[in-house]
């Protein structure tokens, strides 16, 4: 028994020593067909992300001799679905000489989803209530799935990687437009629906105001007459007729391009065409009509779970650090809360938690101020907070509802290249303050503590397409109070408002705003829904921002806007101060400055900018494959 004691420690021994001359880092290795059981090498791999974390994090407790040049996680290929978000902490944190990596194995291409697949489609051999005749024998059903003892409600469905269509109005034609508003009784009067509603239990209204949508839930429509009258649900209805902005517009003097556009969305009656689908919560059926040649048999269909993937979340005196991704999918993230509570945003996706027109007009930072508002910010794929030296490396984020990748503040020197950011129902990476339940969002935001802020960031080489393909009124890339931000040579395209925004609190007061660049951005294809509208959009005082050599084009024209040539390709908006913009090429001279502050510097920007400038800008040489995936529209 001695003996062999003896040499298992000397192998042991051995193989230590081996590892810590051979300058390599420690390996844990994740396979979806591994077992958790398992010590997590390469032959032996571990089942799940979080067991491997667990690993890392007691080599990291125990200081182990092996973690010496570093820590890779590495996951080979498959789908791994978490049923809950994955938590990095300060104790899993690296440091400069000893990093933390989560990467694919080379060659691999992992994903961390949030979703839950949906099987057992089956024709209906019973009578759908409600459902139009046209899709009558076209639809599929299937039972949702139950967790925890309850029917799974959610808001999105892909189908062999494709987003369904949630059943709406709008995918029949030109939107409706509203009558009139009735802010006394919260109601808004609009033409008679030509739907016949069975019931009106799911039933939501989704209304376009400027530059953001409104998403009601509907409480009652009332005939009289040609006319209906729509009520809603506390507490949107309440936030939707008392906050001043942006409001629905009615064209009173018909001189502009009409009342406000509406549309319902989400129910039976309304799913009438091919990839449309509906999730009846009553029944707990999901009701989909799939596209010629889609076998629902064979499909992967796929519904989201969680909002929120990754949680990276430290503290202002221990933040997570030294902790990187290469090489992973993010995948399948849903958001609740338009089902919930509705969605009233003030900008950028920021939904509305109380806002009123003040009675009597000024603060103290505005005099002519007529309006305050507390808002809140959607959840993201991604959540970092209190965090540095964190980096995203060639990974995708694809198939989310709300935010991908979302910095909230307390986050310095983190690094976000050559990844794709593709299929996203709001912004695509978003970073720094927006105000909040407790800050009134058009006050200035300075900080005591200055590590609150956002600061020393770069986002550069990514590919940003198909963005707010949910809440119309979000963007490629949001900046709010953050200082020292780089965002170079990313392509963003195919956005339904903006594509990149820098600056909030519409104020020209200096505050920890500064230093920001957008340089060499390779922008087209936006304003595609939404108006007052910049390919790149600034707002308040920036000292020391530059936003030089980009490339903006194919500004489309919102179809449903009611100024519809209220558009720019660079717009500084309410109160932007301090900032250089110079040698963009834009294809044509269309730029705006609404109220803005001192010292701004406008030099060489338009169609006569050198070509040479314009090919330069986007996806750098080393990058360029990331185009390879997806048929983008130049």
């Amino acid at each position: 028994m001695k003996t062999i004691m003896k040499i298992t420690i000397g192998l042991s021994l051995l193989f230590l020593l081996n590892g810590l001359c051979s300058g390599q880092p420690a390996e844990i290795w994740v396979s979806p067909d591994g077992s958790d059981q398992n010590p997590g090498t390469r032959e032996l791999p571990v089942a799940s992300v979080q067991v491997a974390q667990r690993k890392a994090r007691e080599l990291r407790r125990l200081n182990d001799p092996s973690i010496k040049e570093g820590l890779h996680i590495i996951l080979k290929d498959g789908t791994y679905r978490l049923t809950e978000p994955l938590f990095i902490r300060p104790e899993d944190s690296g440091n400069r000489s000893s990093p933390t990596l989560f990467r694919a194995k080379s060659g691999a291409s992992p994903v961390i989803s949030g979703s839950i697949p949906i099987s057992n489609w089956k024709k209906p051999d019973f009578k759908i209530k409600g459902l139009p005749e046209v899709a009558r024998d076209k639809v599929w059903v299937a039972d949702a799935p139950v967790i925890g003892g309850q029917r799974l409600a959610f808001r999105q469905l892909w189908v062999n990687g494709h987003k369904a269509t949630r059943a709406a109005a709008m995918n029949d034609g030109e939107p409706g437009r509203i009558l009139s508003a009735d802010k006394l009784n919260e109601a808004f009067w609009i033409p008679v629906p030509e739907y016949n509603f069975e019931n009106i239990d799911q039933l939501e209204f989704i209304i376009h105001q400027w530059w953001a949508i409104a998403i009601l839930r509907v409480k009652d429509i009332i005939i009289a007459g040609d006319k209906a009258k729509v009520t809603f649900h506390q507490p949107e209805s309440r936030i939707e007729f008392e906050h001043p902005w942006p409001a629905p517009f009615i064209d009173e003097k018909k001189n502009l391009n009409g009342n406000s556009a509406f549309w319902f969305a989400n129910s039976i009656s309304l799913l009438n065409s091919p990839g449309e689908w509906y999730e009846d919560i009553n029944t707990g059926k999901v009701y989909y009509w799939p596209h010629p040649g889609e076998d629902l048999e064979k499909a992967e269909t796929l519904i989201p779970y969680l909002e929120t993937l990754v949680h990276i979340n430290g503290t202002l005196e221990n933040p997570v650090s030294y902790v990187s991704f290469q090489g992973i999918s993010f995948e399948h993230t849903t958001w609740m809360r338009p089902s919930k509570a509705g969605h009233v945003p003030l900008q950028a996706g920021m939904f509305i938690y109380e806002a009123y027109k003040l009675p009597v007009p000024g603060t103290a930072d505005k005099a002519s101020l007529e309006n305050q508002a507390w808002t809140g910010r959607q959840p993201a794929g991604i959540s970092i907070e209190d965090a540095a030296h964190i980096t995203f490396h060639r990974c995708k984020f694809k198939h989310m509802a709300a935010t991908a990748l979302d910095f909230t503040g307390g986050t310095h020197h983190n690094n976000v290249e050559g990844c794709i950011i593709r299929d996203i129902g709001g912004t695509g990476i978003q970073m720094g303050y927006f105000g909040g339940k407790d800050f009134e969002a058009h006050l200035p935001y300075i900080p005591y503590d200055q590590r609150e802020v956002c600061m020393f960031e770069s986002i550069s080489n990514n590919l940003i397409t198909d963005i707010s393909n949910e809440d119309w009124g979000c963007v490629g890339i949001s900046i709010g109070y953050a200082h020292d931000i780089n965002i170079e040579h990313n392509e963003l395209s195919h956005l339904n408002y903006s594509g990149i925004c820098i600056g909030w609190g519409w104020t020209k007061t200096i505050t920890c705003m500064k230093n920001n660049r957008v340089h060499a951005n390779h922008i087209h294809h936006f304003a595609k829904m939404m108006y007052d509208v910049g390919g790149i959009y600034t707002l308040s005082a920036q000292p020391n921002t530059e936003i030089s050599n980009n490339s903006v084009h194919h500004l489309e024209k919102a179809p449903y806007a009611h100024m519809p040539e209220h558009y720019q390709y660079i717009y500084l908006d309410e109160g932007s101060s301090y900032i250089r913009v110079t040698d963009n090429w834009t294809e044509n001279d269309k730029f705006f400055s609404n109220t803005p502050g001192p010292g701004n510097e406008w030099k060489n920007n338009g169609p006569q900018v050198d070509p040479a400038l314009k090919e330069k800008a986007g996806l750098q040489q080393e990058y360029l494959d990331l185009l390879d995936e997806y048929n983008i529209i130049k």
